[in-house]
């Protein structure tokens, strides 16, 4: 890790929780200089959902490249976009009687964000735009100012303003709906809670510690934004294409956000990628009136395509989502019901699940732990207490099931090291 250490920048952070230096990957598993081959359960933060290297996606991409196709576009048709287009219409939007326009942003989640609060506000003349606890929503300033974090939103370096913050679905218990409140303060001229251009949601926060809003919760706040008049953005940047099980998030809920963000899996095959949907009466841009260098990803276009040909034609992927994410769930709350005197507790959605450790401190042992054992994860959540697991849709039954033993194994090595260190 040495020219890591003296020429990388102090902001890198992967590399301090995984430091080796990885060299390939396939599918759910990535390999480092020395041959040492790790069970990848993080893929990118829900980047690589079809897996890294999908030899399906790679054949297209590289025959595309040897075509001499158009590789930076700006925003020039192409015939890649063109595909691209008449593909994500024919294959996700008709089947499910959605009716958006397509913005392609810029290249990463964080442009998705900062385009989608731009025009809700210049729809609305309003400033004002409510976000939740523990939400993320990226590190650009716009999207800054939405994410929860005090620590992320100090390093700004200037105080980020136009975002009031209300709590999430559970954090204030069970109990009580926080949209009720929502209501109650929009309601009141004596609030002090300015009448928002848009509230921004994410229906699972990967980020905030895998907290899943409940539907009816989500039906809610969809009803209190159309009785005020306000924009409804669904950010489904880490828990879109497919990670739920549909290729939206919100697919099951009945609700129909005014505008979505996409990001991360988009491409299919790593690469950067993009977009907003926006309902056809609010696509109030005016020509180049938000703009980007990298906005026509091409290569993204071709391999984004070819995800949708060959993943998303019927419901064979969703299902299997669908049963290897109940799967998931029942193993790590075998694990939790293990170490009970912990209060380990499970929450998640589809392939994205998520064991609250209560502790950051005992969440980062297991992770360091698996890692030496050959198994990638993540933390989460506030303290970075719940240790996030999301392994590829495509992960063989196989490789799954060995991640998750490992998993159970590393976990209960941890806590009986740690009950043995405080006895002595």
């Amino acid at each position: 890790m040495r020219i890591f250490n003296e020429l990388e920048s102090n902001v890198r952070s992967y590399s301090r929780l995984f430091p080796t230096v990885f060299k390939k990957a396939q599918g759910a598993i990535l390999e480092d200089k020395q041959g040492f081959k790790y069970i990848d359960f993080l893929c990118g933060v829900g980047t690589l959902n079809y897996g890294h290297n999908n030899p399906q996606l790679k054949e297209r991409l590289i025959r595309y490249i040897e075509s001499d196709g158009i590789i930076h576009g700006l925003d020039l048709a192409t015939v890649a976009k063109e595909e691209f287009l008449e593909t994500f219409a024919a294959i996700i939007l008709e089947p499910r009687q959605l009716n958006y326009k397509v913005q392609f942003p810029g290249p990463t989640g964080t442009n998705a964000v900062e385009a989608a609060l731009k025009l809700a506000r210049k729809i609305t003349g309003r400033e004002n735009v409510i976000a939740f606890s523990n939400g993320y929503h990226g590190v650009t300033l716009g999207s800054l100012a939405t994410t929860a974090k005090a620590s992320q939103r100090a390093a700004a370096g200037i105080s980020t303003t136009g975002v009031t913050f209300i709590p999430y679905d559970g954090y204030l218990g069970e109990a009580i709906d926080t949209t009720e409140y929502l209501d109650k303060v929009l309601s009141d001229v004596g609030s002090g809670v300015t009448l928002p251009a848009a509230v921004i949601v994410e229906t699972i926060q990967g980020a905030g510690g895998v907290n899943v809003a409940r539907f009816e919760w989500l039906r809610s706040l969809e009803n209190v934004c159309r009785k005020y008049d306000v924009i409804l953005i669904v950010d489904d940047i880490q828990v879109g294409c497919g990670r739920t099980g549909s290729f939206f998030s919100f697919e099951d809920i009945g609700i129909s956000p005014d505008i979505v963000t996409l990001s991360k899996s988009l491409s299919g095959f790593g690469l950067p990628f993009s977009l907003v949907l926006i309902k056809p009466e609010f696509d109030q841009w005016k020509p180049g009136q938000h703009s980007g260098t990298f906005r026509g990803p091409n290569l993204a276009f071709v391999t984004a395509k070819a995800a949708l040909d060959i993943y998303w034609q019927d419901d064979s992927l969703s299902a299997t989502v669908k049963e290897k994410g109940a799967r998931m769930q029942s193993r790590l709350e075998a694990i939790a019901k293990n170490n009970r005197s912990k209060g380990f507790s499970v929450r998640g959605r589809g392939m994205i699940q998520g064991l609250d450790c209560q502790d950051g401190n005992l969440a980062d042992q297991i992770l360091r732990t698996a890692f030496a054992k050959g198994l990638i994860m993540e933390n989460a959540g506030a303290q970075g207490q719940v240790i996030r697991c999301l392994p590829p849709l495509t992960v063989s039954d196989e490789i799954l099931e060995k991640g998750l033993n490992l998993l159970e194994k590393v976990v209960n090595e941890v806590v009986q090291e740690e009950h043995i260190n405080k006895c002595r």
